[in-house]
C-alpha cells in the first residue's frame, strides 16, 4: 500500500529522512484551533477565542479534549495536518502481524509507540509524540528498517499496545517452565508443598500475567476453574464467559495457593468458601480485585472480580436512563424519607445506580452510612460498614446500629431477609431516606416480594417511594454493526411502539475491534415505578405482580423490554441482546 493512500492519509508528501528522526517540518502555518475549525471539529465561537501563540494555542486546545470539546482523535488528525504527517486511526485499522513482529514488546512499550504496517523497507510506527529524536533512532537501530512515524491518538495507543502484545508468547514460556517443574507427576495434597508452589517464579508470573490479560481485556471476572484432568480459565467480558486457556492439572495447587496468598486467604483451608480481596499492580496502574474460593469435587474454584473503581462513581447522567425516567428517579432523590429500590439479577449493576445516586445527593450536611457485604468499593466523605456474620455484625445489627448514630441517608447493600427488610423499611418511615438492593425479576414484583419476606403490606406501601429494576445489555461495535429488518408483528407482539419515523435496526456482525463478538461495552437498561397512591392500595391488598404492572403501565412505566428496545432503535444494541438479558 501506498503510504499516501488507505489508512495512513496524509495531506502533503513529507521529506522521509526528516520523518525518520522525528524532525517534521511543518506544512501549514494554520493554528491547531484553525484546523479545527477547517476539519469541522469545533464552532467558530471557540476557535475566535484561541490565542494566536502556536504553543497557546495547543495548550488552549488541549483543554479542549480534556473537556471533552473535542476528541482526541480530531487532535491528532489536526497535528498531523500541521506538521504534514500521516495520520492512523488505530482503533479502525489494525497493525499487521509482520509490522508487530518487527519490535518486541519491551522496546514498544518504553517508547509507548506501535508499529502499524511494514511496506518494502519502511516501517511504520504509531506514536502520540513524534518529536522524540531519541526514541526514533532506538527504533531504526534496533529493527534496521527506515522508519516513518505516523500520528495517532495517545488515549487510544497504549490500549492498543496491550491488545498487540499479548499474553500468548509469555504463556508459551511460562509453560513450558511449569512444564519442567509440575508436568511429570501430581503429588498428593497431603504431601504438596503448597507454599513453596505458590511462589515459585513461573507460577508467580503465570498467575500476574493471567489478571493482566483479564484487565487488558476489560473482564469483569477472572474464573480459574478445577476440572477432572486439567486447569479451565475463564474471563466474563461484557457479561458473557469466555474460555481462554486450559491448563495442566498440575499446576492447579500452585496457582490457587498464589491467589490465595495474594488475596490474604488461609492457605490451608481448603473444604470450606472463603472470601479476600488483593489490589493488583501492573505497571503503574493497579486494580482492586474481590476474590472468592469454592470448594468443588475437583478442588477450589478462584473467581475474582475486577473492581472498576472508575465506573462506580458515574453521575446520574451516565447511567443510560431515558429523560422520563431519569427525571423520576431525580425527583425520588429529592426526599428526606422513604426508600429507593433497585432490583436485578448479579452483575446488573446494581451498586453503581446506588453510588451514583449517593453522588447527587452527597454534602457536607448530610451524613451518610452504607453497610454493604462486602464494600467493593472505598468512597472518600462516606461512612462505609462491612458486614461481618463471624463477628455478629449482620445486616440487621449493622441497620440498627447505624439508626442510633444520627444518619440522613442510609445505603444497604442488600436486603435478604425479613429482619433486614423489615429495620429498612421502617427506617424509611422515621425520617431517613434509605437505598437498597432487592433481587426481583423486575420492578412491580419487588412489593410481593417484601411480602413473601414477611413484611406486612402496609408497612411496604408506606415505605416505597421507587423501584428501579434494571439489565445490563451489550453494546454493539460501531465498527462491524449493520442494518437488519425486525418484522413489524413481532415488534407489535412486544407492544413496541416508535415515535416518529421508522427506525433502522441493527445486529451484531463482528470484527477485530470487538475481538469478533459484534460487541463492545455494556449499557444499562431500566424500569422505573413510583410507588403511586394507587399502587401502594395494590400491595395493601396483596393483589399479583401483573396486576401492579398493568397500573404501573398506564401511569407511565416503560417496562424493561420496551426500554430496550427504544435503545436498539436507536443503534445501541440489538434486538437479540434486549431478548437475550431481558427474558
Amino acid at each position: 500500500m501506498h503510504p499516501s493512500t488507505g489508512p495512513i492519509a496524509g495531506n502533503v508528501a513529507v521529506n522521509q529522512a526528516s520523518l525518520a528522526t522525528g524532525l517534521v517540518r511543518g506544512v501549514t502555518n494554520l493554528l491547531l484551533s484553525e484546523i479545527l475549525l477547517q476539519n469541522k471539529a469545533i464552532e467558530a465561537s471557540v476557535a475566535a477565542k484561541a490565542p494566536k501563540d502556536d504553543v497557546e494555542n495547543e495548550l488552549y486546545v488541549r483543554d479542549l479534549v480534556i473537556n471533552g470539546v473535542v476528541s482526541g482523535k480530531a487532535l491528532a488528525k489536526a497535528r498531523a495536518q500541521k506538521l504534514g504527517m500521516h495520520y492512523w486511526d488505530i482503533t479502525e485499522h489494525q497493525p499487521d502481524p509482520e509490522a508487530i513482529a518487527a519490535l518486541t514488546a519491551e522496546l514498544c512499550r518504553k517508547h509507548t509507540v506501535l508499529p502499524v504496517k511494514l511496506a518494502g523497507g519502511d516501517l511504520y510506527v504509531a506514536t502520540a509524540n513524534p518529536g522524540d529524536i531519541l526514541a526514533m533512532d532506538d527504533i531504526r537501530a534496533s529493527c534496521g528498517y527506515f522508519v516513518i512515524p505516523v500520528l495517532v491518538d495517545g488515549s487510544d495507543l497504549l490500549a492498543a499496545i496491550n491488545k498487540a502484545f499479548r499474553i500468548d508468547s509469555d504463556l508459551s514460556l511460562i509453560q513450558s517452565e511449569l512444564a519442567g517443574d509440575y508436568g511429570v507427576v501430581e503429588q498428593a495434597e497431603d504431601e504438596f508443598d503448597f507454599d513453596r508452589a505458590a511462589n515459585d517464579a513461573p507460577i508467580v508470573r503465570f498467575v500476574n500475567v493471567v489478571i493482566s490479560q483479564a484487565i487488558a481485556d476489560r473482564a469483569s471476572d477472572i474464573h480459574i476453574e478445577p476440572g477432572e484432568r486439567d486447569l479451565r480459565i475463564r474471563y466474563r467480558i461484557d457479561g458473557v464467559l469466555h474460555e481462554m486457556q486450559r491448563e495442566s492439572k498440575s499446576i492447579q495447587a500452585g496457582v490457587i495457593s498464589r491467589i490465595k496468598i495474594m488475596s490474604d486467604i488461609d492457605i490451608a483451608e481448603r473444604r470450606k468458601p472463603q472470601d479476600g480481596r488483593m489490589t493488583f499492580r501492573s505497571g503503574e496502574e493497579s486494580r482492586d480485585l474481590r476474590v472468592a474460593t469454592l470448594p468443588t469435587v475437583w478442588g477450589e474454584k478462584i473467581i475474582m472480580r475486577i473492581l472498576d473503581t472508575g465506573s462506580i462513581w458515574k453521575s446520574v447522567d451516565n447511567l443510560g436512563m431515558h429523560e422520563d425516567n431519569q427525571a423520576k428517579f431525580m425527583e425520588a432523590l429529592q426526599r428526606t424519607s422513604g426508600m429507593i429500590l433497585v432490583t436485578g439479577p448479579t452483575g446488573s449493576g446494581k451498586t453503581t445506580t446506588l453510588y451514583a445516586s449517593l453522588r447527587v445527593v452527597q454534602s457536607p450536611e448530610v451524613n451518610i452510612i452504607t453497610v454493604e457485604d462486602p464494600v467493593e468499593f472505598r468512597v472518600e466523605d462516606i461512612n462505609q460498614m462491612q458486614v461481618n456474620v463471624r463477628a455478629g455484625l449482620t445486616f440487621a445489627s449493622a441497620l440498627r446500629s447505624i439508626l442510633r448514630a444520627d444518619p440522613d441517608i442510609v445505603l444497604v447493600g442488600e436486603i435478604r431477609d425479613k429482619e433486614t427488610a423489615q429495620i429498612a423499611l421502617e427506617a424509611s418511615l422515621t425520617g431517613h431516606l434509605v437505598l437498597s438492593t432487592l433481587h426481583a425479576n423486575d420492578a412491580p414484583s419487588s412489593l410481593m416480594r417484601f411480602i413473601e419476606l414477611g413484611v406486612e403490606p402496609f408497612i411496604v406501601a408506606s415505605s416505597l417511594a421507587l423501584v428501579v429494576a434494571q439489565r445490563l445489555a451489550r453494546r454493539l461495535c460501531e465498527k462491524c454493526k449493520i442494518e437488519t429488518t425486525i418484522p413489524k408483528e413481532v415488534l407489535t407482539d412486544f407492544g413496541y411502539v416508535h415515535q416518529g419515523g421508522a427506525p433502522t435496526w441493527y445486529k451484531a456482525v463482528g470484527c477485530s475491534v470487538c475481538s469478533n463478538t459484534g460487541y463492545i461495552g455494556r449499557l444499562a437498561i431500566h424500569e422505573v415505578m413510583p410507588v403511586t397512591e394507587e399502587i401502594a392500595q395494590l400491595a395493601m391488598r396483596r393483589v399479583s405482580s401483573d396486576d401492579v404492572a398493568r397500573v404501573a403501565v398506564t401511569q407511565g412505566m416503560s417496562s424493561l423490554l420496551l426500554d430496550g428496545l427504544s435503545k436498539a432503535a436507536a443503534g445501541l444494541t440489538s434486538v437479540e441482546e434486549v431478548m437475550r438479558v431481558v427474558d
